[in-house]
């Protein structure tokens, strides 16, 4: 399991030998845990939250859907506190195999939350995927509805900029009155595109991005009314603070569930594994990105360097020869680029080699999907 390194460690350092249950009468202080799982549609913002929450780059995230396939949880450490994030793919409608494995990974979020963070954005459907949506309607526990994307609200094919969320208030967030993004840029819509049925057409001009957002609030409040409802911007970090504090205020009194400088519970291989499938979906177009796997078969660590063997599995031979490119161009970028990214991850010299081999029908065998880690149970 990848751990905070000591150097860069700012709290308390629990001794090995000491029990985690020690550190509440050690302190003689409460100290709270709980699990914060971060659930919602395709391609709304959840990873990159994630990762903002966290403070490291846990979960990959790029500009298409279903990005994410697994369940990544990210450890969050103060000496009086851990909160355990929980990252889930978008919920859909499964096709196969796969996205049936995906979509239990993210209504296994549903069970064991002590707060759940359910993710929308400002053009998002909100009566999409009611199923999951219901189900989250009956839930007991804390739910904070974040509306992600504030600052590209009103947002379309282009036009005028218009500046300014201040003045926009949400009411009844822990009590706490949360304000817009203030000085934020803000396209209006001329026209908006109908090509994607799941999201909702926003209003063109004279529409404020105040009364916008106001709609948006209405919306989700009568779908969930016990809901605590944020606006925020994940990728500029806005309402990531007031949300951090409202969850501190929500979770449990608990001893911590894992030690104290443990930032995740995914072992090394899977984010050499993570990174070179964000690289594979940032660079190669239609079906190859959602129909490759990427497995790590050597992962060899010294003080200085790192030595990784690793495999791209495809389903067709015809992918095969799209994935190597011709001369192997295409697989020298994405070896390149995830080297990159792998020695700033680890910071150390990676030597990685990557080979491409056919699977067939691997989103589809409950078989190999299990043998590639897809079994949520």
């Amino acid at each position: 399991m990848l751990k905070r390194p000591k150097k860069q460690f700012k709290y308390l350092l629990i001794s090995r030998k000491m029990p985690i249950f020690a550190v509440k009468n050690m302190a003689e202080m409460t100290h709270k845990a709980g699990f914060v799982n971060i659930v919602g549609n395709p391609n709304v913002g959840k990873s990159t939250l994630m990762n903002q929450l966290v403070g490291e780059r846990i979960s990959i995230a790029t500009f298409k859907a279903q990005t994410t396939r697994h369940r990544i949880m990210g450890i969050v450490n103060t000496p009086d506190m851990q909160i355990v994030f929980s990252d889930t793919p978008g919920v859909l409608k499964p096709n196969y195999k796969l996205q049936e494995s995906m979509l239990a990974f993210s209504e296994s979020a549903l069970q064991d939350a002590d707060v759940l963070l359910y993710v929308t954005d400002v053009v998002e459907n909100p009566e999409k995927n009611m199923d999951f949506l219901e189900k989250v309607q009956k839930m007991t526990i804390p739910v904070i509805l974040l509306i992600n994307k504030i600052d590209e609200i009103g947002r379309g094919c282009g036009g005028t900029e218009v500046r300014g969320f201040g003045g926009t208030e949400v009411r009844g967030f822990g009590g706490t009155e949360v304000r817009g993004c203030e000085g934020t840029k803000v396209r209006e819509c001329k026209n908006t595109s109908a090509s994607d049925k799941s999201r909702t057409p926003v209003p063109p001009h004279p529409r404020t991005p105040q009364q916008l957002l106001a709609d948006i609030v209405e919306k989700w409040h009568a779908l969930l009314p016990n809901a605590e409802i944020l606006p925020i911007s994940a990728k500029n970090k806005f309402g990531v603070d007031v949300l951090l504090r409202r969850i501190q205020e929500l979770l449990p009194e608990s001893p911590a569930f894992f030690d104290k400088d443990q930032l995740t519970d995914k072992p090394a291989r899977f984010f050499v594994s993570e990174i070179i499938r964000e690289k594979i979906l940032l660079y190669y177009d239609k079906e190859i990105p959602y129909s490759v796997e990427v497995v790590v078969e050597r992962f060899k660590e010294d003080e200085r360097k790192i030595v990784i063997n690793a495999v791209i599995y495809v389903e067709r031979d015809s992918q095969k020869g799209i994935v190597i490119g011709h001369q192997g161009v295409a697989l020298k970028k994405v070896s390149t680029e995830a080297r990159k990214t792998l020695e700033k991850f680890f910071d150390k010299h990676i030597f990685l080699e990557i080979f491409v081999k056919v699977d067939k029908d691997w989103r589809s065998s409950k078989k190999e999907l299990d043998n590639f880690g897809y079994n949520p149970e």
